[in-house]
This record gives C-alpha cells, structure tokens and sequence, in this order.
C-alpha cells in the first residue's frame, strides 16, 4: 500500500483544498415571458411561467 514519504505541512494542505472549496455564484438565466432573472430549469418566481406555461401561480402581496 502506497504511503506518504514525509507528512503534509498544514499550509500546503489548505493550499490544495483552497481551489476545491471556493463557492462558486450560481448560475442565472433571463426568463422569457418577464425578463427577470431565475435559476434554470426552475419555474420564474415573478411570473410563475416555466418553458411557456403557467406553473405556478404567483400571489402579490401590497403593504397597506
């Protein structure tokens, strides 16, 4: 079985994991019907429209 040599400093191990764990900004697309931008494949949480029909229905609410 294959076995380090020398130990790993802790440096070099954060290093290395540095470049996996970075968050990445999540990806956006423009929807079609409204122009506002949403996650793809999920249904536009300001129109309700989800590729050209009316998936969910989306209530408005007004402070009074």
């Amino acid at each position: 079985m294959a076995v380090p040599k020398k130990r790993m400093s802790h440096s070099r191990t954060k290093m290395r994991r540095s470049i996996n764990d970075r968050l990445t900004a999540t990806q956006t697309s423009v929807c079609p019907s409204c122009g506002e931008p949403k996650l793809p494949h999920y249904a536009c949480t300001s129109c309700g429209m989800y590729k050209n029909i009316q998936a969910i229905e989306v209530k408005t609410y007004t402070k009074s």
